[in-house]
């Protein structure tokens, strides 16, 4: 069996095991994920969660094993605390993830990591190696799935990220191989998300991390306490690949290749990653990044764009909404996010919250920049392009053409971009995580970050205080 196979994995892997360039992509990836979560915790949705389990399960248990809500001074049951901390490092739309996988993992495997972690206030060492298993697997199954699993409407964050918070919950607890394999089992049944919550707007994008976090968690633990999950859950004949994965006309199980899968299995792929650098959705980041490009050769002759054309790849192609209405709606959309990299520049949180503040999202504005972005975003045609399609998932192309009108050149500029800035091949210096991190959270003393750099001194109950002080 598949998860057979996996579980065995899991339950004998060690951090010894793991390498140099693991261990630091890992440690990056944690202080990126507190960096973006704790300015998350402070949004809508996650206080809205926040509020939510209070409300559910204020005053009802008494909880020995309790795990910190980052950026609220509150400690909590292991459920709602990852829950909630899963919803924060989401929400946000600058989390880790992986392009061939097509999953944000981090937003899901550090709040599964430090609720378990801190509650039974296990070792930097053993922390890690829950991290570093979920991210291998995640990776994996991930890439098997996708990209039919996209296809089909599912966000992999939300089903896949069900199997990678089990995975690294029943690592840190310690299940035994066949624990493991009914905690996947378990996974695989509660395993959920639909992408028409992230194209319709709506906070349930945020939902499937925290969901995803819960779920895993409780797998994990009703499956050491004996509760049982099907074996065949990822291939069995109606498991998880027949019905959220295969074109059942023209695709079987028996298409996939598990050994071949199975034979790489831990071969470093947390290394590759990616970080990102704008609050967008990461589909919308070479297009950014390409404009960027252009603004840097047009300046703030903006008003002299007669037309833009945008060439992507079909998924980018896409998010095709015009005219936003709220901020999630906003975060998926390629005309906004270009029409603001042209007019503004390099945008970041607290730039939005201002364009929206001064009406970007209203039918209305008196602010001359906000008129500005609407008008280059009406003026966009987006194009799913052949070629650069047929270079996806393997790049994220995108190729951008800008006609300006004959006041100012009457000129044609263009650029093209095939990795956005945060991929493995074009990737983030530690340097620039840390002032990422410094700009979402002036406030924050940096110093406490130093934790993380020999979090293997350490026990995650020192280490979390640390972090939250």
């Amino acid at each position: 069996m598949f998860l057979q196979n996996i579980s065995k994995f899991i339950s004998n892997y060690r951090y010894e095991q793991a390498t140099v360039e693991s261990i630091a992509t890992v440690k990056a990836a944690l202080l990126d994920f507190y960096g973006v979560t704790y300015r998350g915790s402070g949004e809508n949705a996650p206080q809205i969660a926040l509020n939510t389990v209070g409300e559910i399960f204020s005053a009802k248990f008494n909880f020995n094993l309790k795990s910190s809500i980052i950026g609220n001074d509150i400690k909590t049951d292991i459920l709602s605390a990852a829950f909630v901390n899963a919803i924060s490092a989401h929400v946000l739309e600058l989390d880790d993830g992986h392009r061939g996988a097509q999953i944000h993992l981090g937003a899901v495997i550090f709040p599964t990591a430090l609720a378990i972690s801190e509650a039974f206030d296990l070792s930097g060492k053993e922390f890690l190696e829950g991290v570093i298993v979920g991210y291998e697997v995640g990776i994996l199954l991930g890439q098997i799935v996708n990209p039919e699993h996209r296809n089909k409407g599912f966000h992999t964050t939300g089903t896949i990220g069900t199997f990678i918070a089990g995975v690294v919950a029943s690592k840190l607890l310690k299940l035994d191989e066949n624990q493991i394999l009914n905690a996947l089992g378990l996974c695989g049944t509660q395993a959920a998300g639909l992408l028409e919550s992230d194209h319709g707007g709506s906070m349930g994008k945020v939902l499937h991390a925290g969901k995803a976090a819960y779920n895993g968690i409780l797998s994990a633990f009703l499956a050491r306490n004996g509760f049982t999950g099907s074996g065949t859950i990822f291939e069995g004949d109606e498991g998880f690949l027949k019905a959220m994965v295969l074109n059942n006309e023209t695709q079987d199980v028996s298409d996939f290749s598990f050994e071949s899968a199975l034979k790489d299995i831990g071969k470093v792929r947390v290394r590759d990653i990616y970080f990102k650098k704008y609050p967008f959705c990461r589909h919308l980041h070479s297009s950014i990044d390409t404009a960027l490009k252009l603004k840097a050769s047009i300046g703030e002759e903006y008003d002299h764009i007669e037309n833009i054309a945008v060439k992507t790849y079909a998924v980018a192609a896409e998010h095709n909404n015009f005219r936003p209405k709220n901020i999630e709606e906003l975060k998926q959309s390629l005309p906004y996010a270009v029409a603001i990299a042209l007019v503004v520049g390099e945008v970041g949180i607290d730039d939005i919250n201002q364009l929206i503040e001064y009406g970007l999202l209203d039918n209305y504005s008196t602010v001359d920049k906000v008129n500005s972005i609407k008008n280059l975003a009406n003026k966009m045609i987006l194009i799913s392009d052949e070629k650069l399609n047929e270079l996806y998932p393997d790049k994220r192309p995108s190729n951008v053409v800008i006609k300006l009108d004959k006041n100012f050149r009457n000129g044609i500029f263009q650029n093209i971009t095939f990795l956005p800035k945060g991929d493995f091949e074009n990737p983030f210096q530690l340097r620039e995580l840390i002032d990422k991190f410094k700009s979402l959270n002036p406030q924050y003393d940096i110093k406490n970050l130093s934790v993380i750099d020999s979090i293997e001194d350490y026990t995650m109950k020192y280490v979390v205080r640390k972090l939250n002080e």
